[in-house]
């Protein structure tokens, strides 16, 4: 419940202020080597919270990638056995091939134009893309 309320600030400097609460009140229970993890690690979580706040669930999550997998465990748990392990590939490339073509080529992921944006607004001669 800590880590959810850490990621549900509004920005990185709130979240890293919920995290050193978080972190206090795990000594506060003995368990400091969880604090200690938090407070080591904390900064590479937040990592998101330096892009538009549009994106942060899309970068935040995998959802994508599990729903995928789960899809390519239900085709290959129909077949049970496959003769070899080319025909094993073969049906996950198919597999693979038709969500590209289909899911991945009709919906846009993230709006980038958010970082063009940001890009913008810093001044930078670098475009993010």
């Amino acid at each position: 419940m800590m880590l959810k309320a850490i990621h549900s600030q509004e920005c990185k400097s709130a979240a890293r202020e919920k995290a050193a609460q978080a972190a206090q009140k795990l000594r506060e229970r003995k368990i400091s080597s969880a604090a200690k993890r938090l407070e080591d690690g904390i900064d590479e979580t937040l990592t998101y919270m330096d892009f538009p706040s549009q994106h942060w669930s899309r970068i935040r999550t995998n959802n994508t990638i599990e729903r995928l997998n789960r899809e390519i465990k239900r085709r290959t748990k129909a077949i049970c056995a496959f003769p070899n392990g080319q025909s094993a590939l073969m049906l996950v490339c198919a597999r693979l091939r038709h969500a590209a073509g289909t899911q991945w080529g009709v919906k846009r992921y993230m709006n980038m134009d958010h970082l063009y944006e940001m890009d913008i607004q810093e001044g930078s001669d670098i475009v993010a893309g």
